[in-house]
């Protein structure tokens, strides 16, 4: 008997998402893209498309159609491409590779409600399957705000464009914000699955598409070193951060609806306390990673009275570095008189043997100290120290901090003994640097989440299920802070209003300084 696989068994490696020794390469396909206008299309998605195809991941006939209210012909639509491309690309500019995507770049003029435009977006599909073999595998980018979510859906069902002929496949994927609540994302999730199975819907949250955040499953799964001290019995707290040091400004409208907290927490800070507190899965297959990630939402929940425990501010004017900086009432498109948090701290708690009693501090904000993400776990002191206390009043707690950005790594703080005839013990850093540890570029995180949704692996991007825990979790705070009137003021450049400090100080603990 031959040892060979079958035509019908036999996986290419190219395209097998276990086999990492090679890259993975998408087949024939194409994408629509909503929202192609707008500032995510132009700044990430087109620049990260050229990239994949550059790095050699999509396939020669890769199609990709715009779709939006401008009046441009094909050729003006490629030259609104190709200027993103030259702008934002993370590889360089490739003339034969820029040559080969141009001939599969398509425009259809319409709006969401327009049946003649989607009708024509239909023909179009079935002519670039026969012209550039698609092979009906076509991806629909929802880039756009989401009320007009339910208006594409429906469109794309009335045309039939979700209904892929037989041995192809349709797929939808969705750009944040998904929903403002519980009830808004059951909703949304209600009608996507109206028109697509879930199977085919890929919520995008695009931190999970980098590779540090990608790292902690490496970090925790892939080394003894750190199991067994991962859990309550050694860590005091976890804190996890996302600061920036930009302000609103020109999202200032779409912000007004939105703040910090429903911006950032809901979606890429929830997602990474689930991955630091989830179990190991049997297997890193999509559906055993989301279900261990569920259980941890399942089990979480916020700390009350939510006036202890919880925090919010704006900014106002201050010095960002050396630049004078306005503050949130002076930016363009704010109304002075907004309630709209721009700094969120909370805290919360995930009721499982491995992290009972281990408060998980989650903050957020804008025009704070520096850009940066990371999780730091801070570990309990020894039980019994045999050193005086003048030999170790310069000694922290000890902790494990991963850096999600911008200098990505992981750092191991603890103590050790100062040179010299004495006993004396103070805080040191071990640092393991991505730059400085591999020689290969990192791609961007849209480059990964695009050529996953093309290959159907669906590990990196939450399901419905994880974004309604998420809104449950979160909904009781920002329905607290509703009735609370006017958020802290806390001066532009840095950490926050005071309340975020009485917080953690209110439990003999502080922030860290990244």
């Amino acid at each position: 008997m031959s040892d060979e696989k079958s035509s019908s068994e036999w996986v290419n490696p190219l395209r097998d998402p276990y086999d990492k020794r090679l890259p993975r390469i998408a087949g024939p396909s194409g994408m629509v893209l909503f929202g192609v206008t707008g500032d995510l299309a132009r700044k990430k998605l087109l620049p990260a498309i050229y990239d994949l195809a550059n790095r050699g991941l999509l396939p020669a006939g890769f199609t990709l159609v715009g779709y939006g209210r401008r009046g441009w012909s094909d050729e003006e639509f490629a030259d609104y491409v190709f200027a993103a491309v030259k702008e934002r690309a993370r590889t360089r500019l490739n003339e034969a590779v820029w040559r080969r995507l141009k001939e599969g770049l398509r425009f259809v003029k319409g709006d969401f409600t327009d049946d003649e435009a989607f009708d024509r977006l239909a023909d179009l599909l079935h002519e670039m399957d026969e012209r550039r073999g698609t092979s009906g595998n076509w991806a629909f980018y929802l880039s756009i705000p989401p009320q007009h979510f339910a208006a594409v859906c429906s469109q794309l069902a009335r045309s039939g464009l979700n209904k892929a002929p037989e041995g192809s496949w349709r797929r939808m994927v969705i750009e944040k914000p998904f929903g403002h609540d519980y009830e808004s994302a059951a909703r949304l999730n209600e009608v996507v699955g109206s028109v697509f199975d879930e199977e085919s819907v890929f919520r995008i949250d695009h931190y999970l598409g980098k590779e540090t955040v990608q790292n902690i499953m490496a970090l925790r799964f892939a080394n003894q070193l750190f199991e067994p001290f991962w859990n309550a019995n050694f860590v005091d707290h976890v804190q996890i951060t996302m600061a920036e040091d930009i302000g609103v400004g020109g999202r200032a409208g779409y912000y007004a609806t939105i703040g910090a907290a429903r911006d950032v927490i809901q979606n890429h800070l929830l997602q990474l306390l689930a991955l630091v507190a989830m179990e190991e899965p049997v297997s890193f297959d999509p559906e055993q990673l989301r279900a261990e990630k569920i259980k941890v939402l399942r089990a979480t929940s916020p700390v009350a009275p939510f006036d202890e425990t919880t925090a919010r501010g704006q900014y106002t004017s201050g010095w960002q570095g050396s630049t004078k900086v306005p503050g949130l009432a002076e930016e363009e498109g704010f109304d002075p008189e907004s309630t709209t948090e721009t700094f969120a701290a909370l805290t919360l708690e995930v009721a499982s043997r491995r992290w009972a009693g281990v408060p998980f501090y989650l903050r957020t904000g804008k025009r704070l100290g520096s850009r940066v993400t990371e999780i730091a776990l801070v570990f309990k002191r020894p039980p019994h120290q045999p050193f005086g206390d003048e030999q170790t009043k310069w000694l922290g707690q000890n902790a494990v901090v991963i850096r999600v950005q911008p200098n990505e790594g992981v750092l191991m703080r603890f103590g050790s003994k100062v040179p010299g005839p004495g006993m004396d013990v103070r805080d040191v850093n071990m640092d393991f640097s991505y730059t400085e540890a591999f020689t290969e570029e990192s791609p961007e995180a849209y480059e990964r989440l695009i050529l996953d949704a093309l290959l159907d692996q669906s590990s990196l991007f939450p399901t419905n299920d994880e974004v309604e825990l998420s809104w449950r979790i979160l909904d009781p705070i920002v329905e607290f802070w509703a009735t609370q009137g006017r958020p802290e003021e806390y001066q532009a450049g840095t950490w926050g209003p005071p309340g975020a400090d009485r917080m953690m100080a209110r439990q003999n603990r502080q922030w860290r300084r990244p």
